[in-house]
């Protein structure tokens, strides 16, 4: 006697495999074990042997029984006539089964189709965008008509049940080709895939159970959002025709630039010019945040380019509640294009003293502090103290 293989070694899935496992499974095996397809010996025994272990362990049920009892559980649940791809099915209904049409031998109900979905672009402030706002907007579209409540027949009747389809709101047309039974599955024509057809059409929206109508919600912006984010309303879009659900709402935001700050993701960005004596001696400056001006220090030294960063003080996380990117100060040291003649002086001073000149320039530049004559006599020149406190108050 022949050992009945295991339907879960069958398909290649371990016992605890989901439905989704199951299906991609029996997909890949029917399709190659199907007989109009596998020119192997075999081919016909071996793709019933695997749409049975499928049927079973598809069905709830079956599947049970058969972890608890084995094939005894399930006993007279295979061979032949079982299932949608008994002898006859054809391989069409593989593709029916599995690529969009309904399982062979299921009878699909029409329903109404859903209503589209819509776009709202939403234009915010910088300030809005960045501590959240809660807007009202206001735009025109289809809604269900409030005559007839979205049904599209006259008050006081009744949808009836459309006699071309039977109610499942498809036509289905079988033909033979080389790989087996093809079924073409299209929306019935006289109800549009609903099922049901209106004998006395409402008179306000004439049967379609929707009208056009001006419609004002209010939306919940988030603090932090940028621009081109979407919003999504659900079931505030479009009503569906002759009852059927409403489609979803897609506010769209626009944001406003900020006259000073620049931002790229959560974090800010702010361009701080200062002169070469402020970044020489150090200052205290004024930089702008989301709450407004704030003091910063530059220490002495800072060089272009320096970056200071203020933790926190950047736009706030969407999906993180409380959290904030930073704020990057980043340090534009400015020099001067035009000096006048005591600026000059100063830098032509401080840039001796500094040993920065030489040559024929160092040599025509007094030395600060050597008490030499200038050429041609005269009394000597004086070095002057605080140098660095003149210099900053002349070019500041």
């Amino acid at each position: 006697m022949a050992t009945q293989r295991d339907y879960y070694d069958i398909l290649g899935v371990p016992r605890g495999a989901s439905d989704e496992e199951l299906k991609r499974a029996f997909r890949r095996l029917a399709q190659q074990w199907h007989p109009d397809v596998s020119t192997e010996a075999g081919a016909d025994d071996r793709f019933k042997e695997i749409n049975e272990a499928y049927q079973v362990l598809s069905d709830p049920s079956r599947r049970k029984a058969y972890d608890l009892f084995g094939r005894a559980g399930v006993n007279g649940a295979g061979g032949e006539g079982f299932g949608p791809f008994a002898a006859g099915g054809g391989f069409g209904d593989l593709f029916d089964a599995f690529f969009g049409g309904a399982a062979a031998g299921a009878t699909r109900r029409g329903r109404p189709p859903s209503g589209a979905d819509l776009r709202y672009d939403l234009r915010l402030s910088f300030e809005e965008a960045m501590r959240g706002a809660d807007k009202e907007v206001t735009f025109s579209a289809l809604g269900r008509c409030a005559t007839c409540a979205g049904s599209g027949a006259e008050p006081g009747t009744t949808p009836v049940t459309c006699a071309r389809c039977n109610g499942t709101g498809e036509l289905r047309t079988v033909r033979s080709t080389m790989l087996g039974q093809m079924v073409d599955v299209t929306p019935c024509g006289r109800c549009r895939g609903v099922g049901r057809v209106v004998d006395s059409p409402c008179v306000t929206c004439h049967g379609e159970g929707r009208s056009a109508q001006d419609r004002t919600i209010r939306v919940a912006v988030p603090a932090g959002i940028d621009e081109g984010h979407q919003i999504r309303l659900s079931g505030e879009g479009e009503a569906g025709p002759r009852g059927g659900p409403p489609g979803d709402l897609y506010v769209v935001t626009h944001v406003d630039a900020h006259p000073r700050l620049r931002r790229r993701e959560t974090e800010l960005y702010f361009e701080l010019p200062i002169s070469i004596s402020q970044a020489a001696l150090g200052a205290r400056l004024m930089v702008p945040t989301l709450e407004g001006d704030e003091s910063i220090e530059v220490k002495p030294g800072t060089q272009p380019g320096t970056e200071i960063r203020l933790r926190g003080k950047g736009v706030p996380h969407i999906r993180r509640n409380g959290a904030r990117g930073d704020l990057h100060v980043l340090v534009d040291v400015r020099v001067p294009v035009r000096l006048g003649s005591r600026q000059r002086e100063l830098l032509e001073a401080y840039a001796a003293e500094s040993g920065e000149l030489g040559g024929a320039e160092a040599a025509g530049t007094p030395s600060a502090g050597n008490g030499s004559a200038p050429a041609g006599g005269g009394t000597p020149r004086r070095r002057k103290s605080g140098i660095r406190d003149r210099l900053k108050d002349a070019i500041s």
